[in-house]
């Protein structure tokens, strides 16, 4: 037997429209004092101030930490901490975007096991459980919900740093569709495009040799039974969603489809992992201070094409699951696949090069320097990458060249170069 089936999340996931109005009754039962950390934006809506006083109204005492940036400055993680000791939280309630979720995460660690957020970057470091925390995603993206990942941005650091530890899964996930229907065209098409690349890169990762151990040493372990079915789910789900929550924002149906396949995308990146389109934004980000979303949409048709020919049959039933025919031969699927990912993400307004991001053209060989830093994502890739193989990619995504990457690019098998990001 062959066979490798791994999969990791929340206790519970409470799904559909409504479902945020179960959160007093959700919280209440894991303690009563909660701290809730959300963004500006969120906080100050009328929607915010009603999940508030259900909590309240469960009995709740209720501390605030409304100030959450995009991409989490590390700062603000020891911040909340600091801020909310005294009140000595037992719940952790994260409302909002990814970076939202990230926060709740990362702050329950260090309230349960103190210490600095440093303390914990990479995988495996957090020693046990921590405080309890519960999602409540607002976007259609990163799939924090049920995910075992923090993503931080650290100014010691170009690239995001994250912490990775099956501890920081949430316990509860509540996912109402009906908190998305706000988000602005750029907002959803950023997660949107985001959430594409969660479950195309998840079901195109590396599959490992099957042992005993390789789910207690790993995280991320690369593709496998259950997540592939996880990853299905999600494509299909947003391949006939996505165009149509970001063209007509009040489309229920695209909006409840869409976060159903953003969270199939957490559970099957959750232990699966990313790759490659991931890797390469993180310095690419850091360059054009672009979010996180566009520029793994941007990468990731190139990066289909690099690993196109060590993940044909996969790439075949992506596209079988965008609608292509199943009777096409798999070549042809391959093809297809990488031609509907592309058009997807440019009918939401995606760009199509790096070049569009504003990636300086003498800055490409360091882009692909600092990727091969993402040790984890690197070695996630199905095709073997270093920094020559990388920067191929990155010459080939800034100048809109996918044929480029049919040539042959030599690279050493099995290579990752050391670093410390996520």
């Amino acid at each position: 037997m062959s066979m490798l089936g791994v999969l990791r999340g929340p206790r519970q996931v409470l799904f559909g429209a409504g479902q945020r109005h179960a959160l007093g009754t959700v919280v209440s039962a894991l303690g009563s004092r909660a701290l809730v950390c959300t963004d500006a934006r969120f906080g100050a809506t009328p929607e915010f101030a009603h999940l508030v006083g259900l909590l309240e109204a469960a009995g709740v005492q209720v501390t605030t930490y409304a100030e959450v940036e995009p991409d989490v400055p590390v700062h603000q993680v020891v911040q909340c901490a600091e801020l909310v000791a005294s009140a000595d939280p037992d719940v952790v309630v994260g409302m909002g975007g990814g970076s939202c979720l990230d926060l709740a995460k990362a702050v329950a660690v260090l309230l349960t096991h103190g210490g600095a957020p440093a303390d914990y970057y990479g995988e495996l470091k957090v020693p046990g459980p921590v405080v309890p925390v519960v999602a409540l995603p607002t976007t259609a993206g990163t799939g924090s919900e049920v995910t075992p990942v923090a993503v931080l941005t650290d100014p010691g650091r170009i690239s995001k740093v994250g912490i990775s530890s099956p501890f920081l899964i949430p316990h509860t996930a509540l996912c109402d569709p009906e908190l998305t229907v706000g988000c602005p065209p750029a907002l959803t098409a950023s997660a949107g495009a985001d959430a594409l690349s969660h479950v195309v890169e998840a079901f195109t990762a590396i599959r490992r040799p099957v042992t005993a151990e390789l789910a207690t040493e790993r995280v991320f372990v690369g593709k496998n039974e259950l997540t592939d079915t996880y990853a299905l789910l999600g494509i299909r789900l947003i391949a006939g969603s996505l165009h149509r929550a970001w063209s007509t924002p009040d489309d229920a149906e695209a909006r409840e489809a869409m976060m159903l396949g953003a969270t199939a995308g957490g559970f099957a990146l959750g232990t699966a992992g990313t790759a490659a389109a991931h890797a390469i934004q993180y310095p690419v980000g850091a360059l054009t201070h672009t979010p996180h979303g566009v520029g793994v949409g941007a990468l990731l048709p190139y990066v289909m094409e690099f690993n196109r020919p060590t993940r044909v049959p996969e790439l075949a039933a992506v596209a079988v699951a965008m609608g292509a025919p199943r009777e096409w031969s798999a070549e042809d699927l391959a093809d297809e696949a990488i031609d509907r990912v592309a058009a997807l993400l440019a009918s939401i307004g995606i760009p199509a090069t790096l070049a569009e991001l504003g990636l300086p053209a003498d800055q490409l060989r360091w882009t692909a320097e600092q990727a091969s830093g993402a040790e984890r994502l690197v070695a996630n890739n199905p095709r073997p990458l270093d920094v020559d193989a990388l920067e191929h990619i990155v010459r080939a995504a800034h100048a809109g060249d996918r044929a480029a990457l049919r040539e042959v690019v030599p690279t050493a098998p099995g290579l990752a170069a050391t670093g410390g990001a996520r």
